[in-house]
């Protein structure tokens, strides 16, 4: 297993490469002869690479950046709900290679995880390096504690779909496994702190601080759900008015729609007729747009993070309502703040997907070996 200073090495180069030595030295704290012995195993067992020489506009020899090896395998991804799987396969930087997205067929875990191999072996007929799985939950190690969607409790499930792979396979909460996503590759890459917010058939909340995500036993209670947004918005199936489930998930946007109008609308269609101008539609979707403003504030306002990333199957309505959703930012924050950054993940569902193959890969650095 890697040290503390190996790991610390072996993540930066994944996050950041390629990146110059000087940078690294930088980043880690270490002296150049540190490093050099440092990264040395890792050069000689093919891990990383080092680049052609690069000018950076230093006076001095030009730099030789250091990089994660091209080929060093492909990774799953998997995402689960009550009624689907989403799967995907990327490279070594979550990259997508390969998508698959299917209705589930029951949530017996065993068959759950037959139905995911399946999937997997028609997008990649090689072996994977490893799989992650994410899902609305709590997650202890390899085991889900519970998952109320799939209405599992103490489902060893990493261990199951193993066995069905043949591949270690790596566990976490969806949202944990998003804001990850994120840190290492994604919208908030680079950035300390951050908080991540999702809306679509739910609404998410997660945080990163000090360039680590913020882990609770608590991630999977959907804590973010029902934070009073509205004191005029509808009644969420909790008998909350105005909370952010109320305000903000597709479902219930769908349905307010649908009610104005007497017939059943799709979240895709409200949003289109909002853009059209259809009256009703306007008026949820502003409501909409006005709530998430001062969710985003109020996440920024409580955590002093003042960058967002904004993400899942929902986003669509940023998309429609930018102005109106800043504008309602700005409202919720004093003058004197520094304004929040909006960082959007327009990937929709497969976002969820790609979260569970960056833990994987995040767990593939964990087991590499120098010995």
């Amino acid at each position: 297993m890697l040290t503390d200073s190996e790991r610390a090495l072996a993540r930066a180069v994944l996050i950041h490469g390629p990146i110059a030595r000087s940078a690294l030295t930088n980043r880690l704290g270490l002296s150049p002869a540190s490093l050099t012995r440092l990264a040395k195993p890792f050069l000689d067992k093919g891990y990383l690479v080092e680049l052609d020489d690069l000018a950076d506009g230093s006076v001095g020899r030009p730099v030789r950046p250091l990089d994660v090896a091209p080929g060093l395998g492909r990774f799953g991804g998997v995402k689960i709900t009550g009624d689907a799987i989403e799967v995907v396969v990327t490279d070594i930087r979550a990259g997508l290679l390969a998508r698959r997205a299917e209705v589930l067929d029951t949530h017996e875990p065993g068959a759950v995880a037959a139905q995911i191999a399946v999937a997997i072996r028609a997008l990649e007929s090689d072996p994977l390096v490893g799989v992650g799985v994410a899902l609305g939950g709590a997650v202890e190690g390899g085991t889900v504690s519970y998952a109320p969607f799939l209405g599992w409790e103490d489902v060893a499930f990493a261990a199951i779909l193993e066995r069905e792979l043949g591949v270690p396979v790596a566990l976490e909460n969806d949202l944990v496994a998003l804001a990850e996503a994120e840190r290492w590759f994604g919208r908030g890459r680079g950035i300390a702190g951050f908080v991540v917010l999702t809306i679509g058939a739910g609404v998410g909340y997660g945080l990163v601080v000090g360039g680590e995500v913020v882990r609770s036993a608590e991630a999977g209670l959907g804590l973010g759900g029902h934070i009073p947004l509205s004191d005029s918005g509808p009644l969420c199936h909790e008998g909350h008015r105005g909370c952010s489930q109320a305000m903000l998930t597709s479902g219930s946007i769908a349905a307010q729609v649908s009610a104005a109008l007497q017939r059943p609308v799709a979240y895709a269609e409200a949003l289109e007729l909002a853009v059209a101008g259809e009256p009703a539609a306007v008026a949820v979707v502003e409501a909409a747009a006005d709530a998430l403003g001062r969710f985003i504030a109020l996440a920024a306002n409580l955590t002093f993070q003042s960058a967002a990333v904004l993400a899942g199957e929902g986003i669509g309505l940023f998309s429609i309502a930018e102005d109106r959703v800043r504008a309602a930012v700005a409202a919720g924050r004093d003058p004197r703040a520094e304004p929040v950054r909006l960082f959007i993940d327009d990937s929709g569902f497969t976002a969820w997907a790609r979260g569970a193959a960056a833990v994987a890969i995040q767990a593939a650095v964990d087991r590499l070996r120098l010995d």
